[in-house]
């Protein structure tokens, strides 16, 4: 990676009693100019402080850029209404990691090689019997995305672009099999196995709910909003779960490992767990009839009710996927005639709510992504357990993107974040007798 991005001007840091510390400030293709302070320890013995990192760029990439005010999303400079639009996920994958989109020979070659990996090992399929059947689809992803470094080693020499190339491919086909499996395992339901006269989206459709008793035959309509839904989740910067992978990439972990551990951040509901939450609140609300309440509880500061799936910590206007989400959830209700249906219909008034309300509108406090794709999940069919399993199985595309720019970084270093101590001082031991 291209480390020359000095802007030519320097920040000054003056201490107490020292002569004034000089750091470069690093300028970005969009957002904020960065001080280099790298040096900051080693020259002055200080650190900066900065719980969540929340002023700090932990990394240079040039994978996904954000701009919160603008309400922008770019996956390698495309704007991701025109990703979403435009392209499939799969040629979305392959933009994250490549920097370019694919022709029509690279597009079909890549989908060829997704294709013939799907199968996972048969020993693997076993390893489902060794969790309870109520266990939490995400609690079993965890562990079965983990043990695939115990099955697929041969290519584990990650200075090599094959090697590299090769993680990628095993581990893009073979999430909808492991994120299927888990689905099936948890209600009862035989495994289906991929078919490779099935795109990608179509093919996790009919592992998920085809059975062998009769045909399954995909909507194009259900598949092209799943497809939608994984495009706008591929990717989101340097979020908690996508610092988590490359946290343990740094040690030089393999992949598998790395995606199970950002499996598990993402689970939190704070992260990947909003949407479910979101569906959890609108059966807590019940009904139409209810939501003024509600509205005034979630304005209430002294009450403990929050509304779920509004405002995002990164957005400070309409999350761009949300507008994205809001018309694919449309065509998915219409499509399975469900515009009356009780919790889409309380969804739609809370929805107009946020849209109209003073307090809403002032505060930016906007229905999100996790808002429009649970409704989509729920309608589809998936179960609400189920919808960070189907969020992890697309950000994977943007964590092996993410962990594979970080090994080819000439400035890697294994991951060694500071703290700032504030326990008891040095101390001696007391005697036994005098505790």
């Amino acid at each position: 990676m291209d480390t020359n991005n000095s802007t030519g001007k320097t920040a000054a840091l003056t201490l107490p009693g020292k002569a004034p510390l000089i750091f470069p400030l690093l300028t970005p293709t969009h957002g904020n100019e960065c001080i280099d302070v790298r040096a900051l320890g080693g020259q002055a013995g200080v650190f900066t402080y900065d719980s969540g990192f929340l002023s700090t760029a932990s990394c240079k990439s040039r994978i996904t850029f954000i701009d919160g005010d603008k309400g922008e999303l770019l996956y390698r400079g495309y704007p991701i209404e025109q990703l979403a639009d435009e392209c499939s996920f799969l040629e979305v994958a392959y933009l994250l990691r490549s920097g370019e989109l694919p022709n029509a020979a690279e597009k079909e070659a890549f989908e060829n090689r997704i294709r013939r990996h799907t199968l996972v090992h048969d020993q693997l399929t076993r390893f489902y019997n060794g969790f309870r059947r109520d266990a939490h689809p995400m609690a079993v992803m965890t562990g079965v995305v983990g043990a695939l470094s115990a099955f697929y080693h041969q290519a584990m020499d990650f200075s090599s672009p094959d090697h590299r190339s090769m993680s990628f491919t095993r581990i893009i086909a073979k999430m909808p099999t492991i994120v299927a499996m888990a689905y099936k395992y948890n209600t009862g339901l035989p495994f289906m196995y991929p078919r490779n006269d099935l795109s990608y989206v179509e093919n996790f459709l009919y592992m998920m709910f085809g059975t062998p008793c009769e045909e399954f035959c995909p909507s194009p309509v259900i598949t092209r909003a799943l497809d939608v839904i994984f495009t706008l989740h591929a990717d989101h910067e340097q979020n908690a779960s996508t610092s988590t992978v490359r946290l343990a990439g740094s040690s030089g972990a393999n992949p598998f490992a790395c995606i199970a551990a950002g499996i598990a951040c993402l689970w939190g509901p704070a992260h990947g767990g909003a949407n479910e939450a979101c569906l959890n609140m609108l059966e807590q609300i019940g009904d139409v009839s209810h939501v003024g309440e509600y509205i005034q509880r979630a304005k209430d500061k002294n009450d403990s009710f929050k509304l779920m799936g509004f405002g995002h910590r990164v957005y400070k206007n309409f999350d761009p996927r949300a507008k994205l989400m809001r018309k694919v959830c449309d065509e998915v209700l219409t499509e399975l005639g469900l515009e009356n249906d009780r919790l889409f219909k309380l969804a739609k008034a809370l929805e107009k709510i946020a849209l109209e309300d003073d307090y809403f509108v002032e505060k930016k406090l906007y229905p999100n992504v996790d808002f429009y794709s649970g409704i989509v999940q729920k309608a589809i069919g998936i179960p609400t357990s189920m919808f960070t399993c189907i969020f992890a199985l697309a950000r994977t595309a943007g964590w092996m993107a993410q962990w594979e720019e970080m090994l080819t970084d000439t400035e890697y270093k294994i991951g060694r974040p500071r703290q700032l101590y504030v326990g008891a001082a040095k101390r001696d031991v007391p005697p036994l007798s005098s505790r």
